[in-house]
């Protein structure tokens, strides 16, 4: 029988070759290529300790970003919660004083219709007086002309 020449073969031949741990046998886990208890390079494990760190750090800054964007969303979601009952109020006190005005102006509305009929019987007094004063005028210059014969017809007389 031939012996396979790649790991691939070897693999294929006998599933659990690559299962086994060189030191302790076979092994439940596909992935412990580790040998905890085995001397190993210390740089290289430095090294992956590094890369374990940086891969935390980048996958919590990964998960963190979400949830900042979250808090962020929250935060304009209070401002415009504010802002709108802000708004609230200031459209009641509108509502308020609209209403407030509309019932001052009705009640003012018949001393309005009185303001304006004094107006419409001033106007007409106004133009009574001076149609009176010109009569006035009138009446004295015919006063003045009768005054005038006589004091004129009198000297004549005398």
């Amino acid at each position: 029988m031939e012996q396979p020449t790649t790991s691939a073969a070897a693999a294929a031949q006998d599933p659990n070759l690559f299962l086994d741990s060189p030191q302790h046998g076979p092994t439940l886990s596909s992935a412990s290529s580790f040998e905890a208890l085995t001397r190993h390079d210390p740089n290289l494990s430095r090294l992956a300790t590094k890369m374990f760190n940086k891969t935390e750090e980048y996958i919590t800054h990964e998960l963190n970003a979400p949830l900042e964007d979250y808090k962020l969303l929250e935060e304009m979601n209070k401002a415009t919660i504010a802002k709108y009952k802000d708004m609230r109020q200031i459209a009641e006190n509108l509502n308020t004083s609209t209403s407030e005005l509309s019932l001052k102006f009705q009640q003012l509305a018949p001393m309005m219709q009185q303001i304006d009929e004094i107006s419409d019987t001033v106007d007409k007094l106004e133009a009574a007086a001076y149609k009176l004063d010109a009569y006035s005028i009138a009446l004295e210059n015919r006063v003045k002309v009768v005054l005038q014969r006589k004091s004129g017809g009198s000297q004549v007389a005398q």
